[in-house]
């Protein structure tokens, strides 16, 4: 995965990555469970690609959904992968399950 994803340890060090960007985030959740390591795993290599075409627009965080309970509440997560897209520190877009790399430009696009 690029250096470009941020892989906070706990919802602090989330809070801290939200706090200091200052271009939009795209937050994108992931677990451990079987069923979600695969197609996390796929997103890793999707929202790292994304991070490279974006950079300077676009902070990218991946935040497990164990080590960041807090984060996986305040933002309705229910299930991995999931993404939120935050704009100055607001939620403007949300999505849950695993996107191609051509489908993220347009979960983005309209709001960056």
């Amino acid at each position: 995965m690029t250096k470009r994803v941020h892989r906070p340890r706990e919802d602090a060090e989330f809070n801290f990555i939200l706090g200091m960007s200052e271009v939009p985030v795209l937050a994108y959740f992931t677990g451990t469970w079987p069923k979600a390591i695969e197609p996390c795993r796929m997103m890793d290599l999707v929202v790292g690609g994304i991070a490279d075409d974006y950079t300077g627009r676009l902070t990218a965080v991946r935040a497990d959904i164990t080590r960041c309970p807090a984060a996986t509440e305040r933002y309705g997560i229910t299930g991995a992968p999931s993404y939120v897209l935050l704009k100055e520190g607001e939620t403007v877009a949300h999505g849950t399950g695993p996107m191609t790399i051509a489908e993220v430009p347009k979960f983005l696009d309209g709001h960056l």
